[in-house]
């Protein structure tokens, strides 16, 4: 008979076993994916978002070894207290997520661009992750290991794929990542960030007021995501997503730092404009 977790997993398929992980934002889409995948892979999990109902039935659902705390990514003493109720309630810190971001309204005409809400994407993309590797940074490096992985996004590498400040921010991911990755690397500690292509979720339809979020519109999103991406037949969802941050989390990985894996079937990497393929 073999032995199993919490999950439905054998052990010995359990990447994550012993691990502990904070997931910021992990209480709906993207990052409650993540959640639940590492909960499956073995590991415990805490969960820090502004969703308390969500994250609290969240943990409900996966039982003891996840816990939540109220925290916004944007508040420095949110973050230090959500690491510290991590290592409180599972003894240690090995992978911290930063998942939590806003995409931003779209503002076609930069003059158009209202500053607060600039500032409002950047304090929770960029802002928010600094904070999350600042803190995960403070338990890792007296234990000399450690991963962190950030959600960042197709638009790190190209423009014109969202609004300037989404853009910008997603730049300023990428650029953090190799930057904490280049001081990190002494302690061994791994630094990484995730980029996928467009991923049905709420934060795709937030231009939407919540009523327009209707099947139409939804099936409207897929169709639109699928005649501009590269890999044909095949959707993107957000398990494709959860599951290259599971392999940057886990020791698979152990020798990656500094990357920027895209999950987006080559759409950065190619350019259909001349159409000699298509």
């Amino acid at each position: 008979m073999t032995t199993t977790g919490s999950s439905d997993l054998p052990l010995v398929a359990q990447r994550l076993l012993g691990k502990v992980a904070l997931v910021t934002g992990g209480a709906t889409g993207i990052g409650e994916c993540i959640v639940r995948l590492f909960h499956k892979h073995g590991a415990k999990v805490c969960i820090v978002d502004i969703e308390d109902d969500r994250g609290h039935q969240l943990c409900q659902t996966l039982g003891d070894t996840t816990c939540f705390i109220h925290g916004d990514v944007t508040i420095e003493d949110d973050v230090s207290r959500a690491v510290d109720f991590s290592v409180a309630n599972f003894g240690t810190l090995d992978i911290m997520v930063n998942n939590a971001g806003v995409g931003g309204p779209p503002c076609p005409d930069i003059r158009e661009f209202d500053i607060s809400t600039f500032e409002k994407v950047f304090d929770i993309n960029v802002k928010g992750t600094f904070l999350g590797m600042k803190h995960a940074a403070r338990i890792m490096i007296p234990l000399k290991k450690g991963s962190v992985v950030s959600l960042c996004s197709v638009a790190s590498a190209l423009g014109g794929l969202g609004p300037h400040a989404y853009t910008g921010s997603k730049h300023a991911v990428l650029g953090l990542t190799k930057s904490v990755a280049a001081e990190l690397g002494q302690h061994g500690i791994r630094v990484n960030c995730v980029s996928p292509y467009a991923v049905l979720t709420n934060l795709a339809l937030a231009h939407l007021p919540e009523d327009e979020r209707t099947e139409d519109a939804k099936a409207g999103f897929r169709d639109f995501v699928g005649k501009n991406a590269n890999l044909q037949g095949v959707d993107l969802v957000t398990e494709d997503v959860a599951n290259a941050v599971l392999f940057l989390a886990s020791d698979e990985a152990r020798y990656i730092s500094g990357d920027n894996l895209f999950v987006d079937g080559g759409f950065t990497s190619t350019n259909h404009s001349l159409r000699v393929f298509r």
